[in-house]
This record gives C-alpha cells, sequence and structure tokens, in this order.
C-alpha cells in the first residue's frame, strides 16, 4: 500500500519506520528539506519531498504535524488527493479536529496513538513506539466503514491496541491521564525550583532519583505540545486542573491539622485506585 505521512517528526517518523518494515511504500512530506534527507537516511520513508503534491499516490495519509497545524496543512492537502484517498490524523484533541476535517473530506477519521517520547524531531523516532500501547480512533457516525477498517488494519499491524470513541469522549479522557499530568510535572519543576536557598536548591538537583524523575518527565517534554493541549482542549483541561487542586487543598487540610488516619485512608484509597489504570 502507498502510505503518506505529512510531518516528520517523532511521531510520523515511527510510523514510517514500522511501516516500511512491513511492506508498504511511504511517503514523507516535511516543511524542512533537511528533515526530508534525515528520514531517508534513518529508513524511515522511502521517499520524501517538501511538496505536497507527491501525497497524491498515496492510499491513506497520516496527518503528523504538531496540532495547531492540522487544520490549515488539511485545506492545503485534500487539493493534491483523490476523494477516496483515506486521512488519518495523530493529533492529541480530536473534537476540534473532527468538526472541522470531517465534513470537508468524506474518508476521515480522527487518530490518537497514545504512545511518545519528550524528545521531538525525526532523530528521536523509533521502532516499535506503538507496540502495546493504546490507539484511539474517532469516526463519527457518517465515517464509512471502508476508512475505518482501513485504518484499524494499519494500525493493528502496528501492534497497538484500538479504541473507539467519541472525539468528546477522548478529550475528557484525555485530560485526566495526559493533559493533565505534564501541567501538573510542569508545576513540581517549577516548585522545586522555587526554592531560594541556593545550596537547598542545589542539593535538591543532586539528591533528584526515580521518584523525581518519573513525576517530572512530562513536565520536561516539548512546550509547544503543552500549550496546543491547552489551547484545544481548555474546558476540559480547566476541569481537570480544579478537579486537581481540591485535591491538593483537601491534602493540605490533612496534614495541617495532623490528620494521619485519614491521610493513610487517603493514600491507601489512591494506592488501590493506581491499579485500575493502565500503567
Amino acid at each position: 500500500m502507498n502510505i503518506g505521512i505529512l510531518g516528520l517528526g517523532l511521531i510520523g517518523g515511527s510510523l514510517g519506520l514500522d511501516l516500511l518494515e512491513r511492506g508498504h511504500r511511504v511517503i514523507g512530506v516535511s516543511r524542512q528539506e533537511t528533515t526530508c534527507f534525515q528520514a531517508i537516511a534513518l529508513g524511515s520513508v522511502s521517499e520524501a519531498s517538501t511538496d505536497m503534491s507527491r501525497l497524491q499516490a498515496a492510499e491513506v495519509v497520516f496527518i503528523c504535524t504538531p496540532l495547531g497545524l492540522i487544520v490549515p496543512k488539511f485545506a492545503e492537502l485534500i487539493s493534491h488527493l483523490d476523494d477516496a484517498t483515506v486521512i488519518t490524523d495523530v493529533g492529541s484533541v480530536k473534537t476540534p479536529i473532527v468538526e472541522a476535517l470531517s465534513p470537508l473530506w468524506e474518508n476521515f477519521i480522527g487518530g490518537h496513538p497514545m504512545a511518545g517520547s519528550t524528545n521531538s524531531g525525526i532523530e528521536a523516532a523509533q521502532r516499535n513506539l506503538f507496540a502495546a500501547r493504546p490507539y484511539v480512533l474517532t469516526p463519527t457516525t457518517t465515517t464509512p466503514k471502508k476508512a475505518i477498517s482501513t485504518v484499524s488494519e494499519i494500525v493493528l499491524s502496528l501492534g497497538a491496541n484500538i479504541y473507539h470513541c467519541q472525539p468528546e469522549q477522548h478529550d475528557r479522557a484525555v485530560s485526566w491521564i495526559s493533559h493533565l499530568p505534564v501541567m501538573v510535572s510542569s508545576s513540581l519543576i517549577a516548585t522545586a525550583m522555587s526554592e531560594r536557598e541556593q545550596d537547598v536548591l542545589e542539593l535538591a538537583q543532586k539528591l533528584a532519583s526515580t521518584g523525581f524523575r518519573d513525576t517530572s518527565r512530562v513536565g520536561g517534554g516539548n512546550p509547544e505540545l503543552g500549550v496546543m493541549m491547552a489551547k484545544y482542549n481548555r474546558q476540559a483541561l480547566l476541569n481537570s486542573l480544579q478537579q486537581y487542586r481540591q485535591n491538593l487543598d483537601e491534602l493540605i487540610d490533612l496534614i495541617e491539622q495532623e490528620n494521619w488516619i485519614k491521610l493513610e485512608e487517603k493514600l491507601q484509597s489512591t494506592q488501590s485506585s493506581r491499579r485500575q489504570f493502565n500503567v
């Protein structure tokens, strides 16, 4: 199958690596010529260009640009494609994308691979990034079954676990387990850096180990991605942050009151609840 990838960063590059290994012809398009050369050298694409018209040969196109570029690039992309071409995206927010693109292209289906890294760019591309990871598809009531099955077959070939849901459900769900953690993790780093005594701050930085590493990882990721999460999933993220603030206030109250019994009960509850998440 001829598969196009618009945007050759971490996700697009990793997708290309896996698709090439599975025998597909992968046509990549990037804004920068140097990225095209790198993608070819890394084995992420069969061919690459800055010319979007090269994607006219693709039967399926994955839009892997930054979230804020999906809609404007889509408008440019469809002028080069046959009506039968299936288009999907990998954006981490689905409602505004699906609402904007579905009316313009019958064979569009929203998608979001729940996989990534704190690194970005084609240099960060890696094989099997999607294996055993959730991959969400958000078809609407008008999405053709053939488009759904085509993208589903490709995703399954990557070893990913497919989940179907409504765009709005997706955005509420990821606000809890993806977008909120980015903001909380960022706040953790900023709060630790607020230590005013330089000797203490330097000691904390030297003593930081797995606990701080794990809880600060996503807060140290791509700032552009964090801003796009907040901008395009604003209401759901605000709701999650407000609920998180209430839980923080409760913890502060318990510690101020030295209510160790209630604190332990809360920590026991969260210990048990964590097992219900796919981690």
